[in-house]
């Protein structure tokens, strides 16, 4: 397969009709080969326009890659100057800290799962994205060591308020998640000004939930 094509094409297929003009974040998905980060036998499906499932993580949680528009759109919001160090929350094989690797001066990629954990470091490793570095964590938790950070993306659906996370936000700093619930969410940015946090909400989005985050599916598990 033609994997370079395939790339070429989800740009002008799903991110630029989408509404997504940066063109920092446009090159940098169109460079980063996304079929690296999911299971080899199903390589040729890398650009579907919808999350891609890569498998459960050791606590039966299913775990996602976000779909490339909504990845998109997230990091167009997010506003990523290339001084910035962000924080990206939820990563599993580490394509959107790839992604981003290109954008930030430098990204902490958060994964809970030791074995996506050891995956995503191969996987950025290989790729050389030398200013982005994986830790493992409780990804509600975030990683105060390396706050405040200037960005914040949440690599799923939540449903509550992530106040651990905003705490962790510099000053202007944004976190941009899909917030709400399975059939009625949408890409929040919320915005710290000094201690006083704000949000926006924006264009109406479907993603699978962020594991270690409380939601409806997770509840209705159990």
């Amino acid at each position: 397969m033609d994997f370079e094509r395939a790339r070429h094409n989800m740009i002008d297929s799903q991110v630029r009709p989408g509404g997504v003009i940066d063109l920092r974040v446009i090159a940098a998905m169109e460079e980063v080969p996304r079929e690296r980060f999911v299971p080899e036998e199903r390589r040729a499906f890398a650009y579907v326009d919808e999350d891609f499932f890569i498998g459960r993580d050791a606590r039966g949680a299913r775990r996602y890659l976000l779909n490339p528009l909504t990845l998109a759109r997230m990091l167009q919001l997010a506003d990523v100057d290339p001084t910035d160090c962000v924080l990206d929350v939820g990563v599993a094989t580490g394509y959107s800290s790839a992604v981003l690797s290109r954008l930030a001066q430098s990204v902490i990629a958060l994964e809970r799962d030791e074995a996506l954990a050891r995956q995503a470091t191969a996987n950025l490793e290989a790729l050389d994205c030398v200013n982005a570095a994986v830790v493992q964590g409780p990804h509600k938790a975030g990683w105060s060591g390396e706050a405040p950070f200037d960005a914040i993306i949440l690599q799923g659906r939540i449903e509550e308020k992530p106040a651990t996370l905003l705490e962790q936000l510099a000053d202007l700093g944004r976190l941009v998640c899909v917030f709400g619930q399975p059939n009625a969410a949408r890409i929040r940015v919320y915005t710290r000004r000094g201690r006083a946090i704000s949000f926006i909400d924006y264009h109406d989005a479907f993603a699978p939930p962020l594991s270690g985050f409380a939601t409806t599916e997770e509840v209705m598990a159990f």
